[in-house]
C-alpha cells in the first residue's frame, strides 16, 4: 500500500504523490492519467482537486525535493504557490528540515517554515520567481506593445487597465471596482482567453483585484487549466507586484501584504533589487486527508474508492475556524 495526501493552500486542493516511495516511479502519461482521475469529482475520491503534486528527488545541490504541478485538465503548470507551500511542507516534515530549497520547472526556489498561524493550522513561506513582462515569457501577440504594465488592451476589453507578468506562470491582472467583481466579467475573459484566441494562443490566469485598504487586497483568479479555484498563490503574488507598480503612493515595496482570496488569506512581500523582482509567498499548507491504496491501482488509474483507506486529520476544520475569527 501506497501513502498520498490531500492537501490545500488557501483551499486551492491538491493531492501529493510523493514517487520516491514507490517501488517503482509512474511514467509521465501515467502521472497525467492519474492526475485527471484523481480530480475529476465525479470518480468520488474525496470531491476531487484542483491538480496533483508530484514530489521526486532532485539532484540540484541544497534542493530537498522536485515539484511537478499537474492541473486537472492535464496541462503542466510552470509553478504553482500554494502547491510549493504543501509540498515545502511536506519535504520538511519528511526530512527536519526548516529552511532549504525546492527544484520547480523554471528555477530552484527558496522555502521556509514559518511560526505556525494556530493550533493544526502550518504555515510556510515561498519564494515566487522568475518574473518577467516580456512579450516572449507570457506569451501574448497581436496586442501592438511588448510589454504589458498599467494599460487598456482595446481588443479584449474597451475599459480595463491590465497588466501581464510571467511569474513563470503568465497572468493577466486588473484592478477593478466591486462593480465589475460581481460581474460574470472575470469569467468570460478567462475562458475566451483560455481558448483559442489570437491574443494569448497558450492561455493566461486571469486576475481580479480589489484594493481594500493600502497594504490588503481581495484576489479572484480564472486559472488556466483549471477555471475558477479559491486561490491561486502565483496570481496572488503576482498581483501583489503588480499593486506595488501601478499604484506607488502606498509604498508597497518591502512591506508585509494581505492578500484575501474565496479561500481564505494570505501574506506576501514584494522584493525590488536590481532589475530583479521577486516575492514572498506566506501561508498555509493543510493536510486535510491521508489515502492508501495500492501502487498497482496508481499506475492504471483504476481505483475504486471502496479499496482506498482514508483518514481525516483536523487541520481543515482548524484551518476553517482560524480563517473564520480573522473574517470577524
Amino acid at each position: 500500500m501506497v501513502q498520498i495526501q490531500k492537501v490545500h493552500g488557501s483551499e486551492n486542493s491538491f493531492f501529493l504523490l510523493d514517487q520516491t516511495i514507490l517501488d517503482s516511479p509512474l511514467t509521465q502519461s501515467q502521472l497525467v492519467k492519474l492526475a485527471k482521475y484523481l480530480t475529476n469529482p465525479q470518480n468520488q475520491i474525496l470531491n476531487g482537486a484542483d491538480g496533483l503534486l508530484v514530489v521526486s528527488d532532485s539532484k540540484h545541490p541544497g534542493t530537498l525535493g522536485k515539484m511537478q504541478v499537474i492541473n486537472a485538465d492535464g496541462s503542466i503548470a510552470s509553478m504553482c504557490g500554494n502547491g510549493l507551500r504543501t509540498v515545502a511542507r511536506y519535504l520538511s516534515d519528511k526530512y527536519h528540515e526548516d529552511q532549504f530549497l525546492v527544484e520547480t520547472q523554471n528555477a530552484d526556489l527558496q522555502v521556509k517554515r514559518e511560526l505556525d498561524w494556530s493550533d493544526n493550522v502550518s504555515c510556510m513561506s515561498v519564494e515566487i520567481s522568475p518574473v518577467s513582462f516580456a512579450k516572449k515569457d507570457l506569451p501574448f501577440d497581436n496586442l501592438e506593445t511588448n510589454e504589458i504594465i498599467n494599460r487598456k488592451l482595446l481588443p479584449i476589453d474597451p475599459e480595463l487597465k491590465f497588466t501581464s507578468i510571467a511569474v513563470p506562470n503568465p497572468h493577466l491582472i486588473s484592478f477593478v471596482d466591486q462593480k465589475v467583481m460581481n460581474s460574470d466579467k472575470l469569467e468570460q475573459l478567462g475562458t475566451f482567453l483560455n481558448g483559442k484566441n489570437p491574443y494569448f494562443p497558450e492561455g493566461v490566469n486571469v486576475n481580479f483585484s480589489q484594493i481594500i485598504d493600502h497594504n490588503h487586497l481581495f484576489v479572484r483568479t480564472f486559472e488556466r487549466g483549471v477555471g475558477f479555484t479559491n486561490a491561486c498563490g502565483t496570481g496572488m503574488s503576482a498581483t501583489s507586484l503588480a499593486f506595488a507598480l501601478n499604484y506607488p503612493e502606498f509604498e508597497a515595496f518591502n512591506q508585509l501584504l494581505t492578500v484575501s482570496n474565496p479561500g481564505g488569506y494570505v501574506q506576501t512581500r514584494v522584493h525590488h533589487d536590481d532589475s530583479n523582482y521577486w516575492m514572498e509567498l506566506i501561508g498555509n499548507a493543510t493536510i486535510t486527508h491521508y489515502l492508501e491504496m495500492s501502487e498497482d491501482d496508481l499506475k492504471t488509474s483504476s481505483i475504486n474508492p471502496e479499496n482506498i483507506v482514508v483518514k481525516e486529520t483536523v487541520e481543515d476544520k482548524a484551518y476553517r475556524d482560524f480563517i473564520k475569527k480573522q473574517i470577524n
